[in-house]
């Protein structure tokens, strides 16, 4: 199992910081470095624009993947998106991963007056998406017409890499979600899953895939996920009060059953280690686990020391 990092950058994060996280994910040998997509979620912070962001990265980084987890539908015309997703493959010589979803925090679309449909149109509008990106990115012209979006003899240079970038596709909805994955992505994500869940979403993706016809282990799979983790138990409790909600107080047995329920990593190095096993037995080979106090290098120091090369052997 590999072990990235994950950057809310709705959360405060600054242009100085960035670029050190940047050049700290690469000086410590993680493999990936993918942040979030949106205005804001709860309180409006400081936020950098995220494909901005992202064209930093390609230029200031020479190993690492990269992108974003994941943008939603509803944020940008898909033309944008798909010469974006090019042109910064080129520019990372294909390092970028297009990360893309239905969307999910009507706050933000209220707050900057963008429209937030149903989640069936959503949805829907994701697949045409995937479809029109699909054309610009073959050779030749590209002719589309859907319910939402339309192409006419467009040519879209300069082309990716391999013909086109890497599309991961975020979520766990069995019935739509799941579906676009067996037959549009390179990478399956979802977010906190008990290793338990995540085998029931797992063999409805399998059988998605034999109705389309493709071999599922084709599909990379990965979780992002929260944690709160540390060489003691005082670090632990420490890192709980840097999650979102704030969680704060002794680690007692019902705090961390609770926790372990949603899908979160929680304790000492042994302990997430054996979480993290559960998980690559069920079938995640890759885990992007949250960076959430920017200012500090603690936790991805403590990554990359203790869980990192642990987790390479399951």
């Amino acid at each position: 199992m590999e072990v990235g990092l994950m950057v809310e950058g709705q959360n405060g994060l600054s242009w100085e910081r960035w670029r050190h996280i940047l050049a700290l994910a690469e000086r410590l040998g993680f493999p990936s470095l993918h942040r979030s997509d949106h205005y804001f979620i709860g309180t409006q912070q400081s936020s950098i624009e995220a494909y901005l962001s992202l064209a930093v990265a390609a230029v200031e980084t020479s190993r690492i993947r990269f992108g974003p987890l994941v943008s939603p539908v509803t944020f940008r015309h898909p033309v944008d998106v798909a010469r974006m997703g090019a042109q910064l493959d080129v520019l990372s010589g294909g390092r970028f991963k297009l990360g893309l979803g239905a969307g999910w925090n009507e706050p933000e679309h209220v707050a900057y007056g963008l429209p937030f449909p149903g989640a069936k149109e959503r949805l829907d509008r994701l697949e045409e998406a995937l479809r029109l990106m699909r054309g610009l990115w073959d050779e030749g012209e590209a002719t589309f017409e859907g319910r939402y979006y339309s192409l006419s003899r467009a040519t879209m240079l300069p082309r990716a890499t391999r013909g086109r970038p890497w599309v991961t596709i975020g979520g766990a909805g069995e019935r739509r979600t799941l579906r676009l994955v067996a037959e549009y992505a390179d990478e399956w994500n979802c977010v906190a899953l008990t290793p338990e869940t995540y085998r029931a979403k797992r063999d409805i993706l399998e059988r998605h895939c034999a109705e389309v016809g493709r071999d599922p282990a084709v599909i990379r799979r990965s979780m992002m996920i929260f944690g709160a983790m540390g060489r003691t138990n005082s670090d632990v409790e420490r890192a709980l009060s840097r999650l979102p909600g704030r969680v704060a107080g002794p680690l007692d047995s019902e705090l961390r059953a609770r926790l372990l329920a949603r899908g979160m990593l929680v304790g000492t190095t042994d302990e997430v280690i054996d979480q993290l096993g559960g998980l690559a037995q069920a079938g995640v080979q890759e885990v992007q686990l949250q960076h959430l106090d920017f200012d500090s290098d603690e936790g991805p120091e403590f990554i990359a020391a203790e869980i990192a090369p642990r987790a390479a052997s399951l």
